[in-house]
């Protein structure tokens, strides 16, 4: 189990990258860099909560996990 800590920092590190990401692809497209960094930052802002409600849901499902036993 990881700590809410770990879950949150991990899902800003990830959200940051697609920030760069996105705003660069945005601004190829649309050209305009003040549109493309309200289309990243409203895009990172959603993604960031649905990942971590994906992954506390993933958290609970057992399927695919191994049992580890300890001596």
């Amino acid at each position: 189990m990881e700590s809410n800590t770990r879950l949150w920092t991990k899902a800003l590190t990830w959200q940051l990258l697609g920030l760069v990401s996105t705003s660069l692809l945005a601004y190829v497209f649309l050209g305009s860099i003040t549109q493309a960094g309200s289309l990243a930052l409203s895009s990172m802002a959603s993604a960031l909560v649905l990942y971590v409600i994906h992954e506390k849901l993933w958290a609970k499902v057992n399927w695919g996990k191994t049992l580890v036993l300890s001596d």
